[in-house]
């Protein structure tokens, strides 16, 4: 009679040890899923970490990253060296989106409404529109002239066609004071002209960085 007294008791320890069993299971299994559901999130964050733009210890910067990183973008898709870039864009606009000269040039790299139009820049305050055509045009003017930095530079700030009816830097102050400035800045007199794929070596243009929406 005193044995089946205690055979509830012992039932009743028996069910909280399966009970204390089966949600420990549980937990790990639990464990084990949400460790999978956030897994992809973490290796997806460190990725992410790993693509973002460093701009490099040697280079100009605006004090911007984004500005920098559209230089560096621009630079590696039409062969100019960022470098040359920034000192243009310090001497244009002293890294302004919204700059506007006396004469109706606009934005970083201060383009003429022809130029914007020549070189497909919609909106010229638009600060990735506005390098992109402006390193398409420098590009030009150095191919055009043969590497030469310094007549790229006049070209850029007279036109091309005061470059070539002097026959060199047009004799404007402003201009000659404009080419000093930008060379000395920028240390070099040449600039090889290179396909895109030849300057990234050349310039040390090597992140690769996500194609959309790296720079908004």
């Amino acid at each position: 009679m005193q044995i089946t007294r205690h055979v509830p008791h012992f039932r009743s320890i028996k069910a909280s040890v399966l009970t204390l069993f089966a949600l420990f299971v549980a937990g790990n299994f639990s464990d084990i899923s949400i460790f999978r559901a956030v897994a992809p999130t973490v290796t997806a964050q460190a990725e992410l970490m790993n693509r973002m733009f460093v701009n490099p210890s040697d280079f100009p910067t605006s004090g911007d990253a984004k500005i920098d990183e559209l230089v560096y973008r621009a630079g590696q898709q039409h062969g100019v060296d960022p470098r040359l870039l920034h000192a243009v864009v310090m001497q244009e606009s002293r890294y302004k989106p919204d700059a506007e000269s006396y004469a109706g040039a606009q934005g970083l790299m201060q383009l003429m409404p022809a130029a914007a139009k020549r070189f497909k820049c919609e909106d010229r305050k638009d600060p990735q529109q506005n390098i992109e055509a402006g390193a398409k045009y420098l590009r030009w003017l150095l191919k055009r002239f043969d590497g030469n930095v310094s007549l790229a530079l006049a070209g850029y700030n007279a036109g091309e066609g005061a470059v070539d009816k002097y026959e060199g830097i047009p004799p404007y102050e402003q201009t000659k004071t404009y080419v000093k400035k930008i060379v000395g800045n920028y240390g070099k007199t040449y600039h090889p002209v290179l396909k895109p794929e030849e300057a990234r070596a050349a310039f040390g243009l090597t992140q690769q960085l996500p194609e959309a929406q790296a720079a908004e």
